[in-house]
Protein backbone atom coordinates (compact mmCIF):
# COMPACT_ATOMS: atom_id res chain seq x y z
CA UNK A 1 0.00 0.00 0.00
CA UNK A 2 1.20 3.45 -0.78
CA UNK A 3 1.67 5.67 2.23
CA UNK A 4 0.32 8.75 0.52
CA UNK A 5 -2.17 9.18 3.38
CA UNK A 6 0.49 9.07 6.09
CA UNK A 7 3.90 10.67 6.29
CA UNK A 8 6.60 10.75 8.91
CA UNK A 9 8.05 14.12 9.88
CA UNK A 10 10.57 14.53 12.69
CA UNK A 11 9.90 10.97 13.90
CA UNK A 12 6.14 11.57 14.18
CA UNK A 13 3.47 10.07 11.94
CA UNK A 14 1.06 12.59 10.42
CA UNK A 15 -1.85 12.49 8.04
CA UNK A 16 -0.12 13.62 4.85
CA UNK A 17 -0.03 17.38 4.32
CA UNK A 18 -1.88 18.11 7.57
CA UNK A 19 -1.15 18.85 11.20
CA UNK A 20 -3.25 15.90 12.39
CA UNK A 21 -1.25 13.08 13.94
CA UNK A 22 -1.83 9.46 13.02
CA UNK A 23 -1.96 8.85 16.79
CA UNK A 24 -5.20 10.83 16.98
CA UNK A 25 -6.91 8.84 14.25
CA UNK A 26 -5.70 5.50 15.59
CA UNK A 27 -6.80 6.38 19.11
CA UNK A 28 -10.32 7.23 17.95
CA UNK A 29 -10.45 4.09 15.81
CA UNK A 30 -9.30 1.87 18.68
CA UNK A 31 -11.96 3.44 20.91
CA UNK A 32 -14.52 2.08 18.48
CA UNK A 33 -15.40 5.19 16.52
CA UNK A 34 -16.30 4.62 12.90
CA UNK A 35 -14.32 6.35 10.16
CA UNK A 36 -17.42 8.43 9.40
CA UNK A 37 -17.67 9.59 13.02
CA UNK A 38 -13.95 10.34 13.15
CA UNK A 39 -14.26 12.43 9.99
CA UNK A 40 -17.38 14.36 10.94
CA UNK A 41 -17.11 14.74 14.70
CA UNK A 42 -13.41 14.57 15.51
CA UNK A 43 -11.54 15.86 12.47
CA UNK A 44 -13.90 17.68 10.09
CA UNK A 45 -10.89 19.19 8.30
CA UNK A 46 -10.01 15.70 7.01
CA UNK A 47 -11.80 13.87 4.25
CA UNK A 48 -13.31 10.46 4.73
CA UNK A 49 -10.73 9.19 2.24
CA UNK A 50 -7.91 10.48 4.45
CA UNK A 51 -9.42 8.79 7.50
CA UNK A 52 -9.82 5.46 5.71
CA UNK A 53 -6.32 5.81 4.28
CA UNK A 54 -4.86 6.44 7.73
CA UNK A 55 -6.71 3.46 9.20
CA UNK A 56 -5.61 1.24 6.31
CA UNK A 57 -2.03 2.40 6.86
CA UNK A 58 -2.30 1.59 10.55
CA UNK A 59 -3.76 -1.86 9.90
CA UNK A 60 -1.10 -2.59 7.30
CA UNK A 61 1.70 -1.55 9.66
CA UNK A 62 0.06 -2.41 12.95
CA UNK A 63 3.03 -3.89 14.79
CA UNK A 64 5.32 -0.97 13.90
CA UNK A 65 2.70 1.68 14.72
CA UNK A 66 1.73 -0.05 17.98
CA UNK A 67 5.41 -0.08 18.99
CA UNK A 68 5.68 3.60 18.04
CA UNK A 69 2.58 4.46 20.11
CA UNK A 70 3.86 2.47 23.08
CA UNK A 71 7.22 4.27 22.93
CA UNK A 72 5.43 7.62 22.77
CA UNK A 73 3.48 6.70 25.92
CA UNK A 74 6.69 5.78 27.73
CA UNK A 75 8.33 9.06 26.71
CA UNK A 76 5.27 11.06 27.77
CA UNK A 77 5.15 9.35 31.17
CA UNK A 78 8.85 10.12 31.71
CA UNK A 79 8.34 13.76 30.73
CA UNK A 80 5.33 14.06 33.03
CA UNK A 81 7.32 12.58 35.92
CA UNK A 82 10.31 14.84 35.26
CA UNK A 83 8.05 17.89 35.18
CA UNK A 84 6.40 16.78 38.40
CA UNK A 85 9.76 16.25 40.08
CA UNK A 86 10.96 19.73 39.07
CA UNK A 87 8.05 21.57 40.68
CA UNK A 88 6.39 19.47 43.36
CA UNK A 89 4.77 22.45 45.16
CA UNK A 90 2.98 23.43 41.95
CA UNK A 91 1.68 19.89 41.42
CA UNK A 92 0.50 19.71 45.02
CA UNK A 93 -1.51 22.92 44.51
CA UNK A 94 -2.86 21.53 41.28
CA UNK A 95 -3.99 18.31 42.99
CA UNK A 96 -5.61 20.30 45.82
CA UNK A 97 -7.53 22.39 43.29
CA UNK A 98 -8.63 19.24 41.46
CA UNK A 99 -9.82 17.61 44.68
CA UNK A 100 -11.73 20.78 45.54
CA UNK A 101 -13.48 20.75 42.16
CA UNK A 102 -14.39 17.08 42.51
CA UNK A 103 -15.89 17.67 45.97
CA UNK A 104 -18.01 20.54 44.62
CA UNK A 105 -19.55 18.33 41.94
Amino acid sequence: MSNRYVEQRENVYWIANTRVSLDSIVSAFLQGLSPETIATECFPALTLEQIYGAIAYYLGNRSAIDAYLEQAEVEFAALRQATHDQDQPFYEKLMQARRSLLVQQ
